[in-house]
């Protein structure tokens, strides 16, 4: 079992910024694609950024420009950095690896991120 362990969630007003960090283990971090997704209440879960292992990233089109998805090969962690956040973007926020080559998909436990207007 892979544990991925997320921590940065919390409440902000609209227009602030939040950082979401998630570790994950070394043996497979750096051969990982990585990701975040996200799930409001009543919605689908949906691919809010992802980083290639050569650091290649896209980003959900509302999002874009405002976040920023990052890691630390080092330290086996990944972020992703929420500016000028809005209601919108409430949700929980979950990281996601996939380590290359492979089927698996591991994902973290979630951390709630809660925009007020």
């Amino acid at each position: 079992q892979v544990q991925l362990v997320e921590s940065g969630g919390g409440l902000v007003q609209a227009g602030g910024s939040l950082r979401l960090s998630c570790a994950a283990p070394g043996n497979i971090f750096s051969r990982s694609v990585l990701a975040w997704f996200r799930q409001a209440p009543g919605l689908q879960r949906e691919l809010v950024a992802q980083i290639s292992t050569t650091g290649s990233t896209d980003y959900l089109d509302s999002v874009k420009g405002r976040f920023t998805i990052s890691r630390d090969n080092a330290k086996n962690t990944m972020y992703l950095q929420m500016n000028s956040l809005k209601p919108d973007d409430t949700a929980v926020y979950y990281c996601n690896v996939h380590p290359q080559y492979t089927h698996d998909w591991y994902g973290g436990q979630g951390t709630q991120v809660t925009v007020s207007s």
